[in-house]
């Protein structure tokens, strides 16, 4: 009995515990830590890997899911997440009256928290999404409450507003066999939002009681965490959200739009300039604490765009930021998951880092603090952001962030951190992956190199599990650092295969790995089992080459000025160095040829003369050679078109002009897929009067 007594006791004690360190919010909206009132930030990502088609996928690909998390996360360590949201899919984990099933989907979830809580990161669950389990696929019939209602009954069914009752009372209640918690009592767990984007048609009276009574059933089991509800969607019922007895609203952001099948270019930082809540900062909405539970710039390739977006939700009050949503590595080679998103530091390396360096503002910009309009505000408190260069980068004394190569002169002899692609004052490198050096001690350095990441095809384009969209290559290139905490004489070790690195005047070549990088004349007794922050010292995940054929990836330039010399360049992206890559060049006389020289990495240039450049058409392929064997591209035929059985027609064309030809700025049957526009229902291409031309018809 004394026993029974003593446990329950404890318990009640750890409970007590948890609670007084959880996060309340102050009058004025701001979430504070409950134990040292200090305000929380925090930023990070959505990542799904144990539900719906990321699941399937890795059963499809035969994946061990727990391994393929525990890399993730590392990675999330890495990028210096600390901040995770996900909302669950309930429809996977619940029946049809709301009673939580613990099946494999549930296991992972939980085994994935421990592992994020781990690394430091804090969490904010969602856990109903309405959402089936299929998209992109078809939906199973899994017999839960969303299946059976859908989103709009389930907003006003009563049958199905008990399911959602008793369900959101049992997953507060749930506790995480990892961790022997109960959600409502994980101090790592900052909040709960009700639902994924619901969209109320009721009254408002009848959208304050439904929420209402979401809340009673979440506070019945005690909680005492802050419970947010989507304010974003159907604003008009502001007041009634705000009624309903939640702490916050949540909010998110996709400036570029979503779903536009190919990558945008142009400077998207005017769309990012600010970002404006819906509601007015004076009434009820003050005391509210606000939350940007997915965002993205959907559809842009480029790494110079998140820091921008992170500074706009500093500026707009925002504390808790996530980005939507991280492709689980396993299947980032073919993003099928979301396909307007894109994100994961093996296959997307600038855009990781972009996001990593949104981070740091996100944790280091004041809330409400206003750098001013575009152009004025692509500088501020060490960041700094180029459409032109596609670079954000972040210079600290310690830290230096790049997304791409840059000049920025940087306090080398002060820092402790770097995270960069390409080359800089401190690092160059040749490879197509992301780098991180980290200082251990005095003339002790961490050195992570990532693989090579190719994109090879429309990332954002219609993709299947069964095409590569991307591929990594493990690769080995020169990379020279300059640190004066090393020196100009340092030893380099692998910790992953116990191998020394020649280095001679701050130069070696280098493969992906873990390296301990030592100054002459230090005796370290770093050891690769040894912690340092939230990784181990010789810690390091990435899959094998995926490489296994060559790419020439090459866009032809659609029109030039006769008389004129055009610069080609192309990556030839194979797994070993070619021996001779040649342009050859349609003439009336058969083929004219020029070499192709390498000049840094998979980059190769020439450069077709201007007495080669007449009106009328262009028509080249680029041939590769590996000893004596040759490919020809665009058609990848083997063999050169200066042999007699070479039979592909297929060429790179580029139209030649004279300056007094006419300049068509818009061709509606090529162009109209690339206009970046709102979708509206109607709106076509359809064949213009005359032969050979198109309308676009937009409709009002």
């Amino acid at each position: 009995m004394n026993r029974i007594v003593i446990l329950a006791l404890l318990i009640i004690s750890a409970n007590v515990s948890a609670q007084q360190a959880d996060v309340y919010v102050d009058k004025q909206g701001v979430m504070r830590w409950g134990d040292t009132k200090e305000e929380v930030y925090g930023f990070g990502i959505n990542y799904t890997a144990p539900f719906a088609h990321a699941d399937k996928s890795a059963k499809h690909l035969n994946v061990d899911l727990e391994k393929a998390i525990d890399a993730d996360v590392y990675h999330f360590a890495r990028l210096g997440f600390d901040a995770f949201r996900v909302h669950v899919w309930d429809t996977e984990i619940s029946d049809s009256t709301g009673n939580i099933i613990n099946n494999e989907h549930l296991r992972l979830f939980d085994y994935m928290l421990m592992r994020m809580k781990e690394r430091g990161m804090k969490i904010f669950l969602t856990p109903i999404a309405f959402w089936g389990n299929g998209y992109p696929e078809d939906d199973d019939k899994t017999g839960s409450f969303a299946m059976k209602y859908g989103k709009d009954g389930c907003l006003t069914n009563e049958a199905a507003i008990r399911a959602q009752e008793k369900y959101l009372f049992q997953f507060l209640n749930h506790i995480n066999p990892y961790t022997k918690l109960a959600y409502k009592n994980d101090p790592d767990i900052v909040g709960f939002e009700v639902s994924n984007e619901p969209h109320h048609r009721g009254s408002p009276k009848e959208v304050t009681t439904f929420i209402q009574r979401m809340v009673a059933s979440m506070r019945k089991t005690g909680c005492k965490k802050p419970i947010f509800y989507n304010v974003s969607h159907s604003v008009h019922l502001g007041d009634a959200y705000f009624s309903s007895g939640i702490q916050g609203g949540t909010f998110q952001w996709y400036p570029t739009g979503l779903g536009s099948q190919h990558e945008l270019r142009g400077n998207y930082l005017p769309h990012v300039d600010r970002y404006t809540l819906p509601f007015n900062p004076e009434g009820k909405f003050k005391s509210m604490a606000k939350v940007v539970y997915e965002f993205d710039a959907a559809d842009v390739g480029r790494s110079y765009i998140y820091p921008a977006m992170a500074r706009s939700f500093r500026e707009a009050g925002i504390q808790w930021a996530t980005h939507f949503a991280y492709d689980p590595t396993f299947m980032a080679y073919a993003n099928t998951e979301y396909n307007t998103h894109y994100m994961n530091l093996i296959y997307a390396p600038q855009k990781a880092l972009s996001l990593k360096i949104a981070g740091e503002v996100f944790h280091q910009v004041p809330r409400y603090k206003s750098y001013g309009r575009y152009p004025d505000n692509v500088t501020f408190e060490g960041f700094g952001v180029s459409y032109e260069d596609d670079l954000a980068e972040f210079v600290t004394d310690k830290k230096f962030y790049y997304t791409n190569s840059t000049s920025t002169l940087v306090p080398a002899a002060s820092l402790e951190e770097v995270a960069g692609y390409g080359n800089s004052a401190v690092v160059t490198y040749e490879g197509r992956g992301a780098y991180f050096l980290d200082k251990i001690s005095t003339g002790v350095w961490r050195l992570e190199v990532m693989p090579d990441a190719i994109w090879v095809d429309n990332i954002f384009g219609i993709n299947s599990l069964k095409k590569e969209v991307a591929v990594i290559n493990w690769s080995s290139w020169p990379m020279s650092i300059s640190l004066p905490d090393l020196g100009d004489q340092f030893s380099v070790m692998a910790l992953n295969g116990n191998e020394s690195i020649d280095v001679r005047e701050k130069k070696m070549n280098i493969r992906p790995g873990v390296y301990l990088l030592t100054k002459a004349g230090v005796v370290s007794s770093v050891k690769g089992s040894d912690r340092w922050k939230n990784i181990r010292i010789d810690e390091f995940a990435a899959p094998a080459t995926t490489l296994k054929k060559t790419y020439v990836l090459h866009q032809p330039l659609p029109e030039v000025l006769a008389e004129n010399s055009i610069s080609v360049k192309a990556s030839i992206v194979t797994s070993s160095q070619p021996e001779e890559v040649i342009l050859f060049l349609e003439s009336y006389r058969g083929y004219k040829s020029l070499t192709m020289k390498r000049t840094t990495g998979y980059e190769y240039t020439t450069v077709i003369p201007s007495d080669w450049v007449y009106e009328g058409y262009l028509r080249y392929v680029i041939t590769v050679r590996h000893g004596d064997s040759s490919v020809s591209y665009p058609s990848g035929t083997m063999g050169s078109p200066t042999d007699w059985d070479y039979f592909a027609a297929q060429y790179y064309t580029t139209r030649v002009v004279t300056p007094e030809h006419e300049v068509y700025l818009f061709d509606a049957f090529t162009d109209a897929n690339q206009v970046s526009r709102e979708w509206r229902n109607g709106t076509v291409v359809l064949p213009g009067s005359q032969p050979n031309t198109s309308r676009l018809v937009v409709q009002l």
